[in-house]
């Protein structure tokens, strides 16, 4: 009876250590980016180990959003690409919300000995993003023209050094300003294509109202990766596939859209930790029929 108790007792602690094991296993097909924001908490802390459960989840790609006095969450440029090389992950694209005509030179170099092939712009930059606390939204000052020009000089700096440059959107440039013009139609239609594109959040996209696919049918090939995000019922931020944006209308149409890469990426969590939130998106991704 004892050796029957110890047998099953061993059979038991190899069962959990079976399901454990089947649980954190790498995905079988690795493809897909993620943008790094959406576990940034995870990263100030321990990027080694969020980086190691990133690629064990299935992705490849990765966006950075954490730059800062001329390191990657804590790490130097070159530092931060051993680490990415390690993990088996590939540096596509860079937020680099902090970007000045004084500090673009360096940003540019750091970027370049860290990987990247985009600089993308994540609001508007050098204080003309704010917070617009009267109606509770965000938004930007100096104008869409302001905008524009600030974009076209620092996307000729980027091109001269290989580099490509994204401005990344989010609803308020969908929003007609005091003077009638809609912000990211002004930015499509002035900034030199040879210099600057842009990087489309889909989700911000639809909360503003807007279609994506009519923007790409306007401005073909200008949208080079997409931020892939879902929306539940109620507006808020969902794990891909949990929500509903229309994403096989969307994928669809990513050849006319001229999308080079794209990324998961979830604001804040609802139901869910970050990490838990990657593992539901990149198995959404595949179902979808991301590649």
């Amino acid at each position: 009876m004892k050796m029957n108790k110890l047998i099953a007792c061993v059979l038991g602690i190899c069962a959990i250590i079976t399901i454990a094991f089947v649980s954190f296993k790498p995905a079988d097909k690795p493809f897909g980016g993620l943008a790094l924001y959406t576990v940034r908490n995870d990263m100030s802390k321990d990027a080694r180990a969020t980086l190691k459960a990133v690629s064990d989840a299935g992705y490849v790609n990765i966006e950075s959003a954490g730059y800062n006095n001329g390191k990657f969450y804590n790490l130097s440029p070159a530092d931060f690409k051993a680490l990415l090389d390690e993990m088996h992950l590939t540096p596509i694209s860079a937020h680099q919300g902090t970007v000045t005509f004084e500090n673009i030179d360096q940003q540019i170099a750091d970027l370049k000995t860290a990987g990247f092939k985009y600089f993308v712009i994540p609001v508007p930059p050098m204080g003309l993003f704010y917070f617009d606390s009267v109606n509770k939204r965000m938004a930007m000052k100096g104008g869409a023209k302001n905008l524009a020009d600030v974009l076209n000089k620092l996307g000729e700096k980027c091109h001269a050094a290989g580099l490509e440059l994204l401005y990344h959107n989010h609803d308020f440039e969908f929003v007609k300003d005091a003077d009638g013009i809609v912000t990211i139609d002004y930015l499509l239609e002035n900034c030199n294509k040879k210099f600057v594109n842009f990087q489309m959040d889909l989700y911000w996209v639809t909360k503003a109202g807007a279609d994506p696919v009519a923007y790409f049918n306007k401005y073909p090939g200008r949208f080079k990766i997409w931020h892939v995000k879902d929306m539940d019922d109620q507006g808020r931020f969902a794990p891909v596939g949990k929500g509903n944006i229309d994403f096989k209308r969307i994928l669809a149409n990513a050849k006319v859209a001229g999308m080079k890469y794209y990324y998961v990426e979830q604001d804040a969590c609802v139901n869910e930790t970050p990490m838990e939130a990657i593992v539901i998106s990149h198995k959404g991704l595949g179902e979808i029929g991301f590649k």
